[in-house]
């Protein structure tokens, strides 16, 4: 259960952050930009686009910043699930239970950093559309947002399951520093809207200039009902849900 994750002690972080690094700088070759856009201290809320299973974990490990990223509670199951509550990260229960939502807002409070994928599913990555989760935890924790490009996880028509091969380039840059506030005599509903448009309009902002600025490509998408190429004779079923 949600309610259960504890925050992770001194001793989590000593070996989950050198983890993090690990992935990020031996198994890949990942090049960091903006971590002078990252506040040094105070709650963050960590807005990345969203393309690859891997997404997550390279994130954590590129950022100045501990943070603890919102992942499907499907995932919180043997030697994984021991990494994934070890290291703080928060389960969701993607049914429409806010439990996740009000301990991402605990921690924040607390100032501490929280990771969300907002686009929901992996896709092209561009963030075009996002959930409102985001807006929520922002709004109601007064947290700067720090919209985040990941770009390299998952390439050309690659499929949305695929695993990269080690030592790939890849690329994380984190943007300028947004903030959301509710306007006085705005209905809650609206200020979500308009604070989840902000962010979405920052982070697809933030995506295009990371690409021109690294040269690297959001992944191609097939159409409806189409595998990728190189599951061309084995169809793959669609994958769920990864965040909120």
């Amino acid at each position: 259960m949600v309610t259960e994750i504890q925050l992770p002690s001194a001793v989590s972080r000593v070996w989950s952050r050198p983890v993090g690094w690990f992935l990020d700088h031996v198994l890949y070759r990942t090049i960091v930009a903006g971590k002078s856009n990252v506040p040094a201290a105070g709650p963050v809320v960590f807005a990345a686009n969203h393309i690859s299973f891997l997404d997550g974990p390279v994130m954590f490990g590129a950022s100045p910043r501990p943070m603890h990223i919102l992942v499907k509670k499907e995932m919180f199951t043997g030697f994984l699930g021991s990494v994934l509550r070890g290291s703080g990260q928060i389960p969701v229960d993607r049914s429409g239970d806010r439990t996740a939502l009000h301990v991402g807002t605990k921690l924040l409070d607390a100032g501490r950093c929280v990771g969300i994928l907002p686009e929901g599913t992996r896709g092209s990555g561009s963030a075009e559309n996002i959930s409102n989760g985001v807006a929520w935890l922002a709004l109601n924790s007064g947290a700067t947002v720090i919209p985040v490009a990941i770009l390299g996880t998952r390439q050309g028509d690659e499929h949305r399951d695929h695993i990269p091969k080690l030592r790939r380039k890849l690329h994380v840059s984190f943007g300028e520093p947004i903030t959301v506030k509710r306007r006085k005599g705005e209905p809650g509903r609206v200020s979500m809207d308009r604070a989840a448009a902000e962010i979405r309009e920052a982070l697809a902002g933030h995506v295009q200039d990371a690409i021109r600025a690294t040269g690297q490509g959001l992944p191609l998408e097939p159409a409806p009902g189409e595998p990728t190429s190189q599951h061309r004779h084995t169809a793959v079923a669609g994958t769920p849900a990864d965040h909120p």
